[in-house]
């Protein structure tokens, strides 16, 4: 039963709400009345109260349309568990495949189009990025450069929710000296929320980053996030709300996806979010977890992951690291458009 923090001798028309809402999530009307006697309200008077509300046509409408509500989401549930169900049944279903130089066609037909990882080796070859990039060309080039970062992360369990809240301008020089000076930590991260801010700070960069033209619109404006870091680095399970490319520059990341599917099983309370703790799932608070499909991989330099949209994904940094992403796929690559957000209930 849903409590009330008020306490009246007299029905008002919050007590009448509260009676409600707690008649269509199933309360029982003893029950009711009870609460209402405790909060000194006349025997009779709460009955006759509660007896109105139950026999209300408006509320038994919404209770008829709240079955049906009810009804329409288990009809979705139904569909989801079809394609968790697929997925388990697939060779290899708890492991990413590794593809070499993918062909267009392979790509979409097999991976894009159906929602499905896949890593695939041999598409950063002929980056500049791949044998320019490290930290003393960072610092030789644009240490002097004022950058935006993440900072204070391990002091705020919900960091990635709050990241405006943390951002912090520097020059890249000092950011680079905390990297190789902490050797490993999640309090500080260059992320793809600073990359607005970064691309006008590190614009040449950009310059050593391929098109990659076989997957992506080469004229596209979307040229990619740039996510920087120490070992350690820690993104939490979320998933986003569009296709991604992962590419990896420097360093080696472990990652965990889970399907979109499976998007009933990962108490995902909060738009895009979960409080899942990938570094190590607490199974006896999300019991739910113990049935959900979990693929984990390494990514190491030089190899591209595809994420797809609504792909749940936890990202740790094994090494310090550089990751570009990117999203300019050839088809329409905005799933926001149909996307209902919504806060925590």
């Amino acid at each position: 039963m849903k409590q009330v923090e008020r306490s009246p001798s007299i029905i008002n028309d919050d007590w009448r709400r509260w009676i409600g809402e707690n008649l269509v999530l199933g309360a029982s009307p003893q029950s009711l009345s009870d609460v209402l006697v405790a909060n000194g309200v006349r025997r009779e008077e709460a009955e006759r109260e509660v007896r109105m509300a139950f026999s209300s046509p408006y509320l038994q409408g919404a209770s008829l349309a709240e079955k049906r509500l009810q009804n329409r989401l288990k009809k979705h549930d139904w569909v989801l568990d079809i394609y968790r169900t697929l997925n388990r049944q697939t060779p290899d279903s708890n492991l990413i495949e590794r593809r070499h130089q993918l062909s267009r066609d392979d790509f979409y037909r097999q991976y894009y189009l159906l929602n499905k990882p896949v890593i695939i080796t041999g598409m950063l070859d002929d980056w500049p990025a791949m044998t320019k990039w490290n930290f003393d060309f960072f610092r030789t080039h644009f240490g002097e450069r004022e950058v935006e970062v993440q900072m204070g992360r391990s002091r705020d369990a919900n960091y990635e929710i709050n990241c405006t809240q943390h951002k912090h301008k520097m020059c890249l020089s000092a950011y680079l000296e905390m990297i190789e000076s902490a050797q490993e930590s999640n309090d500080f991260y260059m992320t793809a929320n600073n990359s607005s801010a970064n691309r006008q700070a590190l614009a040449e960069l950009w310059q050593d980053i391929g098109r990659l033209p076989e997957y992506l619109r080469p004229d596209s404006p979307d040229d990619g996030f740039l996510w920087l870091g120490p070992k350690g680095t820690r993104t939490p399970f979320h998933h986003d709300l569009t296709n991604n490319f992962m590419a990896q520059v420097i360093g080696r990341k472990h990652i965990k996806l889970i399907p979109a599917c499976e998007v009933a099983y990962v108490y995902n309370h909060q738009h895009c979010y979960t409080p899942l703790d990938g570094h190590a799932i607490d199974y006896e608070r999300f019991p739910l977890m113990r049935n959900v499909q979990v693929l984990d991989c390494e990514l190491a330099p030089g190899e591209l992951l595809f994420l797809p949209v609504g792909c749940w994904h936890y990202v740790e940094g094994l090494d310090a690291s550089v990751t570009v992403s990117l999203i300019n796929f050839l088809p329409e690559n905005d799933y926001s458009k149909f996307y209902s957000t919504y806060a925590e209930l």
